[in-house]
C-alpha cells in the first residue's frame, strides 16, 4: 500500500479505497486486532462519516502531523458545506415562489378572473345568518329516522292522569317497531311500556326513568321521545300501555292505547 496499513481504517469503513487497496487492507485486518477493534467502533457512525468524500478523507490523513494545516482544512470543509446548504435553501425558496406564482396564475386563468396573473382571488365571506329568536314548535311525534315519521299513528290521552301519547307502529320482519312520544308526564318516577297481546299475554318492551321536572310539563315543555320493539305483529296486539312502577314494583297505568 502507498500508506501505512493502520491509516486505512476510516477509508475502508467509508468504502473509498480502490479494489486493490481494499483487498490488501482486508488481508491486514485479518491479522491486526487493533484495526479490527477500531473498525468496530466506527460502524455506528458510518452513516455520519459518509458525508465526507474520499478527497476530504485523504486531505485529513495528510494533515495528521500538521495541526495548523488540519485546522485550515476542516475550516474550508465547514465553509464549503455552509455554502452548499445555503444554496439549497435559496433553491428551495425560489421553487416555492415559482410554484406559488404558477398556481395563482393557473387559478386566475381557469376562473376567468380579471385580476393580474399570479394573484389569487380571495373569496368574499358570506354574511352570517342571524339566529332566530322564535321558539321551535313542539314535535308531533318521535324523531326517529328523520323528520318524516313512518308507521301507523295512534294517539291517546288518559282522562285521570292527563298523560298524552302518540305512537307510530311500523311492521317489521321481526315483529313491530314502536316509536312513541309522551307529554304531560310528571316525575320523578319509573315507567315502562307494556304490550298486551290478543291472546292475553303481556310483554315489557321498554323501561325508563322520568326526572323531577317530567316531560311535556310546565317545568319542561319538551316531550319525551322513545323507540321500542316487540316480536308481536300489529294485528296480534290488543293494546299498548304506559305504566308507572313504584319502589315495591307495583305497576299502575298512566295511559292506554287500544288497537
Amino acid at each position: 500500500m502507498s500508506r501505512p496499513d493502520h491509516m486505512d481504517v476510516a477509508a475502508y469503513a467509508l468504502g473509498v479505497l480502490d479494489e486493490q487497496d481494499t483487498e490488501r487492507f482486508e488481508e491486514h485486518l485479518a491479522t491486526c486486532w487493533a484495526c479490527a477493534a477500531e473498525l468496530e467502533t466506527m460502524v455506528p457512525v458510518v452513516g455520519l462519516l459518509s458525508d465526507i468524500d474520499g478527497e476530504t478523507m485523504m486531505a485529513m490523513e495528510q494533515t495528521a502531523t500538521d495541526p495548523a494545516l488540519l485546522d485550515r482544512t476542516l475550516g474550508a470543509v465547514r465553509a464549503d458545506r455552509r455554502r452548499t446548504r445555503f444554496r439549497h435553501m435559496l433553491a428551495t425558496a425560489a421553487a416555492v415562489v415559482v410554484f406559488g406564482g404558477l398556481t395563482g396564475y393557473g387559478f386566475v386563468s381557469v376562473t376567468g378572473n380579471e385580476q393580474a396573473p399570479g394573484v389569487l382571488a380571495e373569496s368574499t365571506p358570506s354574511a352570517p345568518t342571524p339566529p332566530t329568536s322564535a321558539p321551535t314548535a313542539a314535535p308531533s311525534g318521535p324523531g326517529v329516522g328523520g323528520t318524516e315519521v313512518e308507521g301507523d299513528q295512534v294517539e291517546a290521552t288518559d282522562a285521570t292522569t292527563g298523560v298524552q301519547t302518540t305512537m307510530f307502529l311500523v311492521t317489521k320482519d321481526y315483529g313491530t317497531r314502536i316509536n312513541f312520544s309522551l307529554r304531560k308526564l310528571p316525575g320523578p318516577r319509573i315507567c315502562r311500556l307494556v304490550v298486551v297481546r290478543k291472546n292475553a299475554t303481556t310483554e315489557v318492551v321498554s323501561t325508563w326513568s322520568v326526572p323531577e321536572g317530567g316531560y311535556g310539563t310546565n317545568t319542561r315543555p319538551q316531550g319525551l321521545e322513545l323507540s321500542a320493539s316487540t316480536s308481536a305483529l300489529p294485528k296480534d296486539i290488543k293494546q299498548l300501555q304506559v305504566q308507572s312502577v313504584d319502589a315495591n314494583g307495583v305497576a299502575s297505568p298512566l295511559v292506554t292505547v287500544p288497537m
